[in-house]
């Protein structure tokens, strides 16, 4: 049996629709024809409708929905986290220890800067470089002088309620590396804790809004943040609190959560364009979240200028973070560090940082913030209560309306 008689059997018995009359020599040479016509239109066309399909699952596999069905729904707070903001008393004392008490009172400056480095150093490249420089100057290990520096959870948090329940500050609130140092968070996956406390808080329809209230010990900012999200230098003011001393801060909170479908993690990075916590592609923190990408931008961008990285970004190498010369070039590039732009803007000063969203981030919104004085001359301390206003009425729902078996199933029915 030749080669042509094969392809005319098999013609002939294909369950192929349309194909067994073109190798049928008992039919006419226009109906074979015309059947030659309807099998390649018909393939055409069913090719275009799989790259269609195909397509549509790249680009339009995920809708977002707003739900409104709130009655069950199990709110969680969001992550408070504490960040020490100066402490003049502590920098004084630590100076008279380390260089007596009839020491140089710029190095205060210095040692201010360095413990709460923010991208300027502009006392320590002052008093610390050149034929001047300050006595007892240092010009390496800024680390080190930033642990000395910061104050210790119980120096930093003291009488802790959720919903007007008393529970231990420094057992919940757990220290997080950070670009801005050391700082305190209760509920984040970002803690230095291999196996983080977590504290029930909880808001529904049995409970009620949640409220957090902490005295804070020292100047400080409060952070109010999604539980994968880190304080930086570009989180929005709007989820800072400025805290200083005799002031009882309240905050008021709106909360929109986003609600996952099961399969949204089977669809790619690329067409859901988010990524979830543990889809971390970053060395600077644990999770992946858009403020932890961030991070990592900036690092990078200082690596590539100045060759090392500050002295507080988290997770790095000692041999990577900078000494006195790799400060002043920080410090040199404050603007292309600190500010960051969109990509399409190349011309403009700051980090190119072109980060996904965390698949599970919260809309936090502020409802009303109020402040009033503490009358109370015997310590100073200041007070934060944050609250939700109102259990959520309406939450993000993203769901997968192209799935891999979706477009299995179209391709078949093509």
């Amino acid at each position: 049996m030749g080669f042509s008689s094969i392809i005319r059997e098999y013609l002939i018995n294909s369950t192929f629709h349309g194909v067994k009359f073109i190798a049928d020599d008992s039919y006419h040479v226009a109906e074979r024809i015309f059947w030659i016509v309807c099998v390649v239109v018909s393939w055409v066309g069913s090719a275009f409708l799989i790259d269609a399909s195909l397509e549509a699952f790249q680009t339009s596999a995920i809708s977002f929905v707003v739900e409104t069905s709130y009655r069950d729904w199990n709110t969680r707070f969001p992550s408070i986290a504490v960040c020490e903001m100066r402490n003049m008393e502590r920098i004084q004392a630590i100076a008279d220890e380390l260089w007596g008490e009839e020491h140089d009172f710029a190095m205060e400056e210095v040692l201010n800067e360095i413990g709460y480095f923010r991208g300027e150093s502009y006392h320590t490249v002052n008093e610390c470089t050149g034929e001047d420089m300050a006595q007892n100057c240092f010009s390496d290990n800024f680390t080190a002088y930033a642990q000395l520096v910061r104050s210790s959870c119980d120096e930093t948090l003291e009488d802790c309620y959720w919903n007007d329940i008393p529970f231990d500050c420094c057992r919940y609130f757990q220290p997080i590396e950070t670009e801005l140092g050391l700082c305190y968070a209760v509920n984040s996956l970002q803690t230095s804790a291999k196996s983080p406390l977590r504290l029930d808080m909880i808001s529904n329809k049995h409970t009620g809004p949640g409220k957090l209230t902490i005295t804070v010990l020292t100047e400080a900012y409060v952070y109010t943040i999604g539980e994968e999200e880190v304080p930086n230098f570009i989180t929005p003011k709007s989820d800072v609190l400025l805290v200083d001393h005799y002031i009882a801060y309240r905050r008021q909170i709106s909360i929109k959560d986003i609600e996952n479908d099961p399969e949204a993690k089977q669809v790619s990075v690329e067409q859901r364009k988010c990524r979830f916590p543990d889809e971390n592609n970053l060395d600077v923190h644990r999770y992946y979240s858009y403020s932890a990408c961030s991070v990592q931008c900036r690092k990078d961008k200082q690596l590539k200028l100045c060759n090392c990285t500050s002295h507080l970004m988290p997770n790095t190498d000692s041999s990577l973070k900078c000494n006195m010369s790799g400060l002043i070039c920080l410090n040199e590039h404050y603007d292309d560090l600190t500010i960051v732009v969109p990509k399409w803007s190349v011309s403009r000063k700051g980090v190119v940082c072109d980060c996904l969203p965390s698949c599970t981030e919260v809309d936090i919104g502020i409802v009303h913030d109020s402040r009033e004085s503490i009358f109370d001359t015997d310590r100073r301390y200041s007070i934060i209560e944050i609250k939700l206003s109102a259990l959520p009425t309406e939450r993000y729902k993203r769901n997968v309306v192209r799935g891999r078996l979706d477009l299995v199933g179209r391709s078949r029915n093509h």
